[in-house]
């Protein structure tokens, strides 16, 4: 019969310490790593903002859409036209005094 030697103490030991590392790269990867916990609240974070920006860029982009279907050939604002050649001409009618 053939005896097998046990284990070394120092075996165990060092299967024990790797494994309790092993465990602990997972467990701070699982929380800090690029895909980790602090990752995910910080792309939520990210997103939420990302969001708040699209709604205000929709806001501003409808106002600008109305602004050009009142200066269009089809509809034509004529206070936003006399607004506009005011604004950017310089356009000023006879009978109104500028003050600068």
């Amino acid at each position: 019969m053939i005896h097998k030697k046990p284990p070394s103490a120092l075996f165990g030991t060092l299967f024990v310490l790797f494994a309790s590392g092993v465990g602990a790269y997972f467990a701070f990867s699982s929380v800090q790593g690029d895909y980790g916990v602090f990752r995910r609240i910080q792309i939520e974070a990210e997103a939420e903002s990302l969001k708040i920006e699209r709604d205000r860029l929709a806001r501003e982009v409808a106002q600008l859409q109305n602004k050009t279907h009142r200066l269009s050939d089809d509809y034509l604002d004529l206070d936003l036209l006399d607004e506009q050649a005011r604004d950017v001409i310089g356009l000023v009618r006879i009978d109104e005094v500028v003050l600068r």
